[in-house]
């Protein structure tokens, strides 16, 4: 068989070999080769492998070949040369050249693993028997068994272990070379220099550091202390669009949501008076909710966490929570707001500033509410991505969120559907900074997302307001808080998705087949109508003033409002199927066009 095949044959041995020597009770000594290794040159990709490293790995084979050949000797009979985990490269050269050089009647070549598999003894089976053995180069993540595969009852008469000097170690010997040496009629040893880059390669390029978080009053209505904003200023690019431009070019795949911005709506006195009572109704609700979940953060996730509020719909949810624990516990915790994308996941760039400044466990991401999930998982997707690409300790991917009505999270304040006052408004209650902006010729790879601050509009905002109107209730609801709090921690919150259903449901009865076009719930339905184009509103048989504001911007905008039984969110809003400007009516006739 060519030296290429790996994992290497097995003949009939069964399960697990046990280490060790057996017999007498003495283990072989290994003999030592000296390869030769030319100083300097990488042991494969894994450290950068050029053409010039190739060429002198070619020129420097045969003479290798050679010094293995004359340490196993006139009749080395079958041959394995056993790489060890990354290092493949090198070993299977090695491999090679010993087969081209006539030395051995067979030889094949496999390598190390860290990956658990399991050998069963039965001629069909690929994996027949492993040997079990600790790791002996000092890894990174920690002490752990290794695994030699098809090596123990193969009939090898001898293994040629290729490690590299950080791997040649006293429990290399303990633990490998004495596991093959009951296996096996002799064990050799041949190590290859670790690779240290010298100077003559090119400098390793280092990421420049990322700008410390934009604060107010330079950037957003908040006070300085209230947000960092981990994000860049767009404020004097012009990326606003026609609704109905944006809508065509959206479901067309023409364009991203997160390239452009839909053009800041601006509330008539009527919804302007809408608000205002809606606010002075619910307040108490609303802080009751926050209190709900900030104390069950602090006693869950960390007692002192780092709040992360997903822009822009978390940010007033993450200020009011930092207002509560400062309220009632004296805390002054950290507060940021990060960009996460639809389709495209979280800033890793902000990701990575938060890994610098705090300790990734304590960080707790924050947001308004559910709708159907969709961002639940795009954040637990995005974080399983940076975790797998950048290492080291791990984000929490469990959002927690003032309102659950979809059952998506395990934290919560409340799991109603009912109207949150910030969900009225756009940047006028999110400390007049836009939805967050994604796109290439704006956000570099070393670049935060962006965002625009509308400066201008400072005559409308109540983003403060807002906060000190629910801030103010802190004290009445505390008792409330306290008591519904002790329930959850003892209740089961396993998320349920009920909302997800429900979504799919709604749209294959409706004819939509696209459930990105369905947004549950009353703060997703007014963003329906605030930043796209509705078709239709289902509204929950019965609903009272909760949808209030839903009905007068459903008026404004000549969308029917549809009043339906069964329905487990107090309204949904559904996006005008696959949209153009030349089909805008509310009749469905979009639906049936292709």
């Amino acid at each position: 068989a060519p030296a290429a095949d790996a994992p290497a044959a097995a003949a009939p041995a069964a399960g697990d070999a046990a280490g060790g020597a057996t017999g007498a009770g003495v283990v072989p000594v290994a003999a030592r080769v000296p390869l030769g290794w030319p100083a300097g040159l990488p042991d494969g990709g894994r450290h950068g492998f050029t053409a010039a490293h190739r060429e002198e790995l070619e020129a420097a084979l045969p003479a290798m070949a050679a010094r293995l050949a004359d340490a196993l000797g006139a009749e080395p009979g079958r041959v394995l040369v056993l790489g060890n985990e990354e290092l493949m490269y090198a070993p299977l050269r090695l491999a090679r050249a010993l087969e081209e050089s006539g030395t051995a009647r067979e030889v094949r070549f496999s390598t190390t693993t860290r990956s658990p598999v399991l050998a069963v003894d039965d001629p069909g089976y690929a994996i027949r028997t492993r040997l079990v053995f600790p790791a002996h180069d000092a890894p990174a993540d920690g002490p752990g068994d290794r695994y030699a595969y098809n090596v123990a009852g193969a009939g090898f008469d001898t293994v040629v272990a290729v490690v590299d000097s950080a791997g040649d170690t006293p429990e290399l010997h303990a633990g490998l070379l004495a596991r093959l040496a009951p296996h096996t009629g002799r064990v050799v040893l041949a190590v290859v220099p670790s690779y240290t880059p010298d100077d003559r390669q090119e400098p390793t390029v280092t990421q420049p550091p990322l700008p410390e978080p934009l604060r107010g009053p330079a950037f957003s209505s908040y006070a300085p202390e209230d947000v960092g904003w981990l994000l860049q200023d767009l404020s004097d690019v012009r990326l606003e669009a026609p609704t109905e431009e944006r809508e065509e070019a959206i479901q067309a795949g023409g364009a991203h949501y997160a390239e452009s911005l839909p053009v800041e709506y601006q509330p008539s006195p009527q919804y302007q008076e809408l608000y205002r009572g809606a606010l002075e109704a619910s307040a108490a609700r609303i802080a009751r909710a926050v209190g709900t979940v900030t104390e069950t953060v602090l006693a869950e996730r960390s007692p002192s966490p780092v709040l992360v509020s997903l822009a822009r719909a978390g940010t007033p949810v993450g200020v009011l929570m930092r207002r509560w624990a400062r309220a009632r516990h004296g805390l002054d915790l950290p507060h940021y707001a990060v960009s996460i994308v639809r389709g495209r996941g979280i800033d890793a760039n902000a990701l990575r500033w938060l890994a610098a400044h705090h300790d990734p466990a304590d960080v707790v991401f924050v947001d308004g509410w559910t709708g159907k999930g969709a961002i639940t998982r795009e954040l637990r997707e995005a974080l399983a991505a940076h975790q797998r690409e950048e290492g080291g300790p791990g984000f929490d991917p469990e959002i927690v969120v003032l309102a659950d009505p979809g059952s998506c999270v395990e934290t919560y304040g409340t799991r109603e559907d009912f109207l949150i006052p910030s969900a009225c408004l756009n940047s006028t209650v999110s400390g007049l900074v836009s939805r967050t902006v994604l796109r290439s010729d704006l956000v570099g790879p070393h670049d935060f997302h962006g965002a625009k601050f509308y400066r201008e509009l400072a005559g409308a905002d109540v983003s403060t307001a807002f906060v000190d109107t629910v801030a103010a209730r802190f004290d009445e609801v505390a008792d409330a808080v306290a008591a519904e709090v002790k329930e959850l921690l003892a209740a089961d919150r396993t998320p349920t998705w009920v909302g997800w259903a429900a979504v799919e449901r709604i749209s294959e009865e409706y004819g939509i087949h696209d459930v990105n076009l369905v947004k549950p719930g009353v703060g997703e339905t007014t963003r329906v109508l605030l930043r796209r184009v509705p078709w239709k509103i289902l509204a929950q048989r019965g609903a009272g003033s909760d949808l209030d504001h839903v009905r007068l911007l459903a008026e404004q905008r000549g969308v029917p409002v549809e009043e339906v039984d069964d329905l487990p969110y107090t309204c949904v809003g559904l996006i005008h199927p696959r949209f153009t400007r030349g089909a805008t009516g509310a009749d469905g006739k979009a639906v049936a066009s292709q």
